[in-house]
């Protein structure tokens, strides 16, 4: 009999142990460590990882328009880039306060503008890899049809269509913008799209 994924996948992990951590440096950003550990097989491996505060994406819709705020230099990317509301989760916030805080600051809306806060993903998705690990937790805002936005906030609106989310998928470049808005087709829309 084959042992099941499960079983396998815990077999593998209560293995894996760390040695040695040989250096951890933190900033206000990330936390950089550096450390020993031995495989499933015995193996002493160095890792290097970085640990970041969880993030929100938020996906806000006014009249059936998905709204995008004033793109962002990306450092890393060397870009400005279209994408949604987002940021990190503060200590000590819940990711429905920080969505709510997300859209206050980049879109000027106040918790009392919106008309319905979804949670895609209550466990946060995890956004990780050997050198980076988070979680990201994804929103979809209504926001009242009668709430006024500043124009200057906004950068483009596309409509919940096909006809709209189409061209936004092909112009869409972050991977977490995408996952929100995806996971929100699939779920949300029950994939009319």
């Amino acid at each position: 009999m084959t042992p099941s994924f499960d079983a396998e996948q815990r077999r593998v992990e209560q293995a894996w142990t760390v040695q040695d951590c040989f250096l951890e440096l933190h900033s206000h950003w990330l936390t950089l460590m550096g450390e020993h550990l031995q495989d499933h097989q015995g193996n002493v491996l160095e890792y290097w990882r970085i640990e970041k505060a969880d993030s929100v994406i938020v996906l806000p819709i006014q009249n059936e328009q998905i709204l995008l705020p004033v793109p962002s230099y990306r450092p890393g990317v060397g870009s400005v880039m279209l994408d949604f509301p987002g940021g990190r989760v503060p200590p000590g916030t819940s990711p429905e306060q920080a969505a709510i805080a997300t859209l206050q600051r980049e879109l000027g809306v106040d918790s009392g503008s919106i008309d319905q806060l979804i949670t895609l993903n209550s466990t946060g998705w995890a956004v990780n890899s050997s050198f980076s690990n988070q979680k990201l937790y994804g929103f979809v805002a209504h926001i009242h049809n009668a709430t006024k936005l500043a124009n200057e906030r906004i950068a483009a609106t596309y409509s919940v269509t096909p006809a709209g989310i189409h061209p936004l998928l092909k112009i869409l470049n972050c991977l977490q913008c995408r996952a929100v808005l995806l996971e929100w087709i699939l779920n949300v829309t029950d994939g009319g799209i």
